[in-house]
């Protein structure tokens, strides 16, 4: 009796352990450690604002000279906007904090950030990962309180990665330098297609981290920046970002998310979609505006093969949208389908916060 009690509870102890084994690991879709920076070093390793002490800000490592800086007024007439919570860090010249987060390997990854420069000089944020780094002008502000944010995209080739925010600028002003006020990760799960539709991703909902407290919408930088896209499926195939808005912060057509268009033809987003040759297609989309006081005439121009479509939209900025579509026919074995704004727009009575006419719901199938 006693053996077959034991064999009983070796065999459950069994089944236990690999149930636990087999489980499926949860996806990065959060803060990184102390992200937001609000666990504070000691009073001991602060010298005014200045960290001292490679390892005083807690789960971070920093190089240079580091600021733990409180938002608001500042000496010397400065303003630090810190929309997000109480504190940030800045970073001096040639200045860095980094921090070393477990991966899955092969996985993709986006980073959000909250940047935004300090002074009216050219700043520039280098973000990194062993093996591959992008250089991010901060230089142009797309809202005028200081809410910027970005997405950086990578592939893990480690189970462990080094994420670096770097200030690799020499400036004037050695009181200059960006700023930082909150740091999420997020793995990008694999896209599928959608049962007819040739496009994915279609409707934006796989993205960056969104950050739930605060949100001015999310800028995905140009390709040239940033190799991987934080959007996947999407090439930001522009010198400007596009921006990622969620439905919590904005109005959107459809589902969570949506794509607004901020930098008028600098702004651009495009897809390479396989087809037939000689075979024809219907390209639907919807455009409007996300309900965050962007008014005006607003015209989105799409492109597929040799057809070009200009749709206008009368935005009220209360949150209205309209559907259009075009046939083409595909000229060969991939074909890309493009999006941009015509024009420039900024918010009714705020001219600092560039917008533009959202995007979403982008759909291709075939004419029979």
């Amino acid at each position: 009796m006693a053996l077959f009690l034991s064999f009983c509870f070796v065999f459950f102890f069994s089944l236990c352990n690999g149930s636990a084994s087999a489980a499926i690991p949860l996806h990065l879709d959060d803060l990184l450690p102390n992200g937001d920076f609000e666990e504070s070093p000691a009073k001991s390793n602060l010298k005014k604002t200045v960290i001292i002490g490679k390892y005083s800000l807690p789960k971070w490592e920093i190089n240079g000279l580091v600021e733990y800086v409180s938002g608001g007024p500042q000496p010397g007439g400065f303003f630090f906007a810190i929309p997000r919570g109480v504190h940030a860090v800045r970073l001096g010249n040639e200045a860095s904090i980094s921090q070393n987060v477990t991966v899955n390997p092969g996985s993709i990854y986006s980073l959000t950030f909250g940047a935004t420069r300090t002074c009216a000089q050219d700043e520039v944020l280098r973000i990194s990962i062993p093996g591959y780094s992008a250089d991010l002008s901060i230089q142009t502000l797309y809202s005028s309180d200081g809410g910027d944010t970005y997405a950086w995209a990578f592939m893990a080739t480690s189970k462990v990665v080094k994420v670096t925010f770097h200030n690799p600028g020499v400036q004037e002003d050695p009181t200059c330098g960006p700023l930082l006020d909150a740091i999420a990760i997020k793995e990008l799960l694999p896209l599928k297609y959608s049962k007819g539709n040739l496009v994915k991703n279609s409707d934006f909902e796989i993205g960056p981290h969104v950050f739930k407290n605060f949100s001015t919408g999310i800028l995905l930088p140009p390709k040239q920046l940033d190799l991987i896209s934080p959007l996947p499926g999407w090439i930001i195939e522009s010198l400007k970002p596009v921006k990622y808005i969620d439905k919590k912060h904005f109005f959107v057509p459809s589902g969570l998310s949506a794509i607004e268009l901020v930098a008028g033809r600098e702004s651009a987003i495009a897809q390479i979609i396989r087809t037939v040759p000689n075979k024809f297609y219907n390209l639907t989309f919807t455009i409007g505006d996300a309900k965050n006081a962007c008014h005006g005439s607003m015209m989105v121009e799409a492109f597929a093969a040799k057809e070009t479509l200009k749709v206008p939209y009368e935005s009220q900025a209360k949150g209205g949208f309209k559907t259009a579509s075009f046939k083409f026919q595909a000229t060969s074995a991939r074909t890309r389908i493009t999006f941009f704004s015509a024009y420039y727009h900024t918010r009714l009575h705020d001219y600092g916060h560039m917008c533009g006419p959202l995007l979403d719901n982008i759909r291709v199938f075939p004419v029979y």
